[in-house]
């Protein structure tokens, strides 16, 4: 790392801290684990505080994660339908979440930073499944806390070797640049190649709700089964009339209960 990438670092290193973990925190494309791994090697070397390197990321958590919070409290479960649009792993980026927050409740918080995909999604569902506003202030510090000791205090732990790690990048200059670029930018490609086959798939065998709607009017022999998560289900206060609910893990062991003499059309979130 050279003199002035160093002086910039730690003249601004606290400021690019919280940008960047507010900035993912609130679903901007950044990663903050390498910022938290820097900065708990800069605290090792003594030109960080501690403190303020562990302090800072839980307070940019705690404003993204507020603003997504209330956003499902007040936009219900549209906000989700929102992440999912935007989500670079539609088939799974909500539903996944709901199952997961259905069975562990507010104790997903406490990990939910450490897994990808669920970090987003988890702060509004608990605003949509109406979580107290202080229970969910408990857990979400308590998970961004573990977050954040995790990577800083991985960082502290090896502050030596990655301060070498970064000299030699920097002597790799630009080419070590282009290189992260490169893998970043052909993840991201992969990612969204994925998302639009599992798009066009989807296509192929969907109908529109007016569609569906007309079809019902018209008395024709239709077979509804709403997928719905509960959580969701309640979430939204609607049903479709006469439409069966099940659970996707239900579907094996209550298969009877499905007409075979029917088409069948599947609603879920």
């Amino acid at each position: 790392m050279d003199v002035e990438a160093l002086e910039f670092l730690v003249r601004h290193g606290y400021l690019v801290l919280f940008a960047v973990v507010l900035g993912e925190q609130l679903g901007l494309p950044l990663v903050g684990a390498p910022v938290l791994l820097a900065a708990g090697a800069l605290s090792g070397t003594g030109r960080f505080s501690l403190p303020v390197a562990v302090g800072l990321p839980v307070a940019a958590c705690l404003m993204g994660d507020l603003v997504w919070f209330e956003l499902g409290r007040r936009r219900g479960a549209s906000i989700l339908t929102f992440l999912c649009r935007v989500s670079l792993e539609p088939d799974s980026c909500v539903r996944r979440t709901e199952d997961v927050f259905s069975r562990w409740g507010a104790r997903v918080l406490l990990v939910a930073k450490l897994v990808p995909g669920l970090n987003t999604v988890a702060p509004p569902l608990a605003g949509v499944v109406g979580m107290p506003r202080g229970r969910f202030l408990r857990y979400d510090t308590a998970g961004a806390l573990v977050w954040t000791l995790v990577y800083v205090g991985l960082g502290y732990v090896l502050s030596s070797q990655l301060e070498a790690v970064a000299l030699a990048l920097a002597g790799l200059g630009r080419g070590a640049a282009l290189v992260v670029g490169v893998a970043l930018g052909a993840y991201v490609a992969l990612k969204y190649a994925q998302r639009l086959r599992f798009i066009r798939s989807l296509r192929v065998a969907r109908i529109t709700p007016a569609e569906l709607m007309t079809r019902m009017q018209g008395d024709e022999a239709l077979v509804i089964i709403d997928l719905r998560n509960a959580d969701h289900l309640v979430a939204e206060g609607l049903r479709i009339p006469g439409a069966l609910h099940m659970d996707p893990a239900e579907l094996e062991a209550r298969h009877g209960e499905i007409p075979r003499d029917r088409e069948i059309a599947l609603y879920c979130s």
